[in-house]
């Protein structure tokens, strides 16, 4: 019992190793998920205005990633045409991302600018973003991909 907290320190540290030396994944699914945009209808931003759960019974992979619609007709959108609907900067939280960061997105903070989707973290986050978004996009273009290694 006594070697419990030695072993336990160096599985951390490994972990840790592990996760700091690879790099990140280019869309945001969570530690133990493999679902995009935590299993929202990307798709439903543009037509529905709003944030809709997709559903396991409309699918798709892309990128590394599940993608999950609310309906066939929204999936097949996607499929057609992902960047269309895609969240930028693979779901990850646009205003973290113009800093230099990544943090998760959050469906439920969002923002469609000129045809493109962007997440935010939470609403506090969002608040600040909406305070100059054509200067935060500027910056995190000019970041992704890069930040991802």
């Amino acid at each position: 019992m006594k070697r419990l907290p030695i072993i336990l320190a160096a599985l951390i540290t490994g972990l840790f190793h592990f996760t700091t030396a690879s790099a990140a994944d280019p869309i945001y699914t969570g530690l133990f998920s493999s679902t995009a945009v935590g299993g929202y209808d990307p798709v439903a931003y543009f037509t529905q205005g709003e944030p809709v759960q997709g559903s396991k019974e409309y699918t798709t992979d892309h990128e590394g990633a599940e993608w999950r619609f609310s309906s066939a007709e929204n999936r097949d959108l996607f499929i057609a045409n992902p960047s269309a609907y895609a969240p930028q900067y693979g779901g990850y939280c646009a205003w973290a991302v113009a800093e230099g960061k990544l943090a998760k997105g959050d469906p439920s903070y969002w923002t469609i600018v000129d045809g493109k989707l962007y997440l935010n973290y939470d609403r506090k986050v969002q608040e600040t973003w909406e305070t100059d978004i054509p200067g935060f996009i500027m910056k995190a273009d000019a970041n992704w991909p890069d930040i991802l290694d």
